[in-house]
């Protein structure tokens, strides 16, 4: 494959990669931009090719580089090759990634979702922020979690800002969206505990009895989990606060009910 050169900043290709950045264009695409080659060779590990990949002119020879080079033009992708300032506006960064790449989003559809293929699972309901999701699919990653179910009208994972969060966990954990009513009927086959976390509960998570597979519930960052998902629970725990505090970031939160839904899972 020959690669192209790109110099202009006003290039259709730049354009159309550089608008990524929006949800609406994601979303008409199906779509999404990743940055760094150790990014990429996340993707690469889980069997995920880019369909674009751009490599910077002042790119160093790598390994890496030479396998997403190869990969991509196995799978049919373009290679183009930019200078530094298209990266700079593409990142939207001073000091950018030398590489990046579009991939294809992957969602699973509820009714695909196996329970039992993982000790855990983890549901969010409306969350806003795209630094917590981002960091909450990385956690559910670490944890041994078998994916993230977004409830509601919740932030895209597919945005530049969750991605990086990420750090290619994006790659590793199941997504799925859906709308709470469509959760709430699914969720009565169940087989396992569903867990939610609530100001008022009276139990911390150390001490409440779970049945595997567990599914977490988690709630919007300011309001918390609703009324109807909260009565959908079998459990719903609070996380001790023992000084000043009296909450936690959600991304933290979730990653402490994350390692107690997945207790001795490698045991």
């Amino acid at each position: 494959m020959t690669e192209r050169l790109i110099t202009s900043l006003t290039n259709d290709t730049v354009k159309s990669v550089r608008a990524l950045h929006m949800r609406k264009e994601r979303e008409f695409t199906g779509q999404f931009l990743s940055e760094g080659l150790k990014f990429i060779g996340e993707a690469l590990d889980m069997g995920r090719t880019p369909r674009l990949l751009m490599v910077g002119m002042e790119a160093r020879p790598h390994a890496l580089l030479d396998r997403a080079r190869a990969a991509t033009e196995a799978a049919g992708g373009e290679i183009v090759v930019v200078t530094h300032p298209i990266l700079e506006k593409i990142s939207r960064r001073d000091n950018p990634q030398t590489v990046l790449a579009v991939f294809d989003q992957v969602y699973t559809a509820l009714d695909d979702i196996d329970p039992t293929s993982a000790p855990a699972w983890i549901a969010l309901e409306q969350v806003r922020d795209p630094g917590n999701l981002g960091t909450i699919i990385r956690t559910a990653d670490a944890a041994g979690c078998g994916g993230v179910i977004l409830i509601g009208d919740c932030v895209d994972p597919y945005s530049v800002e969750a991605v990086r969060a990420t750090m290619g966990s994006v790659f590793a954990v199941t997504l799925t969206r859906t709308t709470p009513e469509a959760f709430l009927e699914w969720r009565k086959s169940w087989p396992g505990s569903v867990i939610g976390t609530r100001l008022d509960a009276t139990e911390a998570p150390g001490s409440a009895h779970f049945t595997r597979p567990n599914l977490v519930l988690m709630g919007n960052e300011q309001a918390g989990l609703t009324d109807s998902l909260a009565a959908a629970c079998d459990v719903n725990v609070k996380i001790p606060m023992r000084g000043r505090a009296d909450s936690l970031n959600l991304a933290v939160a979730t990653g402490i009910m994350a390692y107690a839904a997945t207790e001795d899972a490698g045991a």
